[in-house]
């Protein structure tokens, strides 16, 4: 009896160490992957040079990181053909985009919103892609993807 339940505490430490050892195994898999990050744009005017500008620092620093920037309301305006910065109008959104895109980054544009705005797809830059609901996509992200979240 003895025997037993030393081969059954045996077996049951053997378990434990190697579910703890996986765990730590994927911890150090993930943190080698490098952090995942949404950004959330809602609004053109506040956010978008300053969120391009955080998004290249952040990759300056963390080049690693895989960034997906989601874009609904008037966030959306940013990645619209010939789109420029209200206050500085010698900014142009498509060219620093297109310079994160080739660093990575993924530029999403809400289609609710394009349908409630009456906005056609073929009016934004050719790095952007669409999403079904910006709001869901941005919660997704977060709780089932593990995104960290960032509004600029």
């Amino acid at each position: 009896m003895a025997t037993t339940r030393r081969t059954a505490l045996g077996a049951a430490l053997i378990a434990g160490t190697a579910s703890t050892l996986s765990g730590a195994a994927q911890a150090a898999q993930a943190s080698q992957a490098g952090d995942k990050v949404v950004y959330h744009f809602d609004n053109t005017i506040s956010q978008a040079t300053k969120g391009l500008r955080n998004m290249r620092n952040h990759l300056d620093v963390a080049p690693d990181t895989k960034i997906i920037a989601v874009a609904h309301a008037e966030g959306i305006d940013f990645l619209m053909e010939g789109a420029k910065d209200a206050k500085n109008p010698d900014i142009e959104y498509a060219s620093l985009v297109s310079a994160l895109v080739a660093r990575g980054c993924v530029f999403e544009v809400c289609e609710i919103t394009l349908k409630n705005r009456g906005i056609d797809k073929s009016k934004f830059v050719l790095d952007a892609s669409f999403t079904p609901s910006g709001v869901v996509r941005v919660a997704r992200l977060q709780n089932r993807e593990g995104f960290a979240y960032l509004k600029p």
